[in-house]
């Protein structure tokens, strides 16, 4: 893959969030250092961070679809959704405490999780396609964090899209409800959830929000995937995208997530 940086340059920007993930501290932003760095170089970044957590053992189990919701995009300028890789280190229980210090700056976002049973993939895949690829559905909370300070300290400038799909997608844990649903069986449309925290209400939203349905996310992943010459494969799980605004979690926030008959999804920082 071609684009404005260097293969050093690519690689030294993987290292950077590498580290800062590994120490738990943020660092500077990769769009002021590397103002000519195109969306190419940020899922070359993100490309070359994927292959570091690979050899350090983390084993790969889906992907995280973002920046799907009309709000979003338009606040960032930009008309795409984005994408990065989930691993098992990710993976949060139900109703668990996370213990103080994994994350940096976590927040949380409310989405409908897809689990898959066979491959898919190429620029053709249809929405059908998505369907019959699917094994079944799910309630989910993703935890985000983020590696890349979200305004520079001395200048004030804000991160951008290009940051946050280098540090792929800001994705840090996955916690997944224990109903699962066939997806023939729910308008996910409709699915919607409220979210509190420590009793309160603090966002609601429907499935809708997700491109105007959430399979068209599964569909937008498989043909980005394809022309990268990757694929989603059998078994893995795809967060397909938040219907809520992310939702601060500092240290001692309980949240629920009650998706109603879809299900419900907990999670306390500790």
């Amino acid at each position: 893959m071609n684009g404005k940086l260097s293969d050093r340059q690519v690689a030294l920007a993987a290292l950077q969030l590498h580290e800062a993930e590994r120490n738990r501290r943020q660092t500077d932003l990769l769009s002021l250092k590397h103002p000519e760095m195109t969306m190419l170089d940020a899922y070359r970044i993100q490309h070359a961070l994927i292959e570091r957590k690979v050899a350090a053992g983390e084993k790969p189990v889906g992907y995280k679809i973002g920046l799907t919701s009309r709000a979003m995009q338009r606040a960032l300028g930009i008309e795409i959704p984005d994408s990065g890789a989930l691993f098992d280190t990710m993976l949060v229980d139900n109703g668990a405490m996370v213990a103080s210090g994994r994350y940096i700056e976590p927040r949380i976002e409310a989405e409908i999780a897809f689990v898959m049973k066979r491959g898919l993939s190429g620029d053709k895949t249809s929405r059908q396609d998505a369907i019959d690829a699917t094994d079944h559905v799910m309630p989910a909370l993703e935890i985000l964090d983020t590696r890349i300070y979200r305004k520079d300290p001395a200048s004030g400038t804000a991160r951008n899209v290009l940051d946050t799909i280098a540090d792929n997608a800001a994705n840090a844990g996955i916690v997944l409800g224990d109903r699962r649903h066939r997806l023939e069986s729910v308008d996910l449309n409709w699915v919607g959830a409220i979210v509190r925290r420590g009793g309160e209400v603090e966002e609601t939203g429907l499935g809708a929000g997700v491109l105007d349905d959430p399979v068209s996310a599964v569909v937008w992943l498989a043909r980005r995937l394809g022309r990268f010459g990757q694929s989603i494969r059998s078994g893995d799980i795809i967060l397909s995208g938040s219907f809520i605004r992310p939702i601060e979690a500092p240290p001692g926030s309980a949240f629920e997530a009650d998706f109603g008959s879809f299900g419900r999804v907990e999670v306390t920082f500790g």
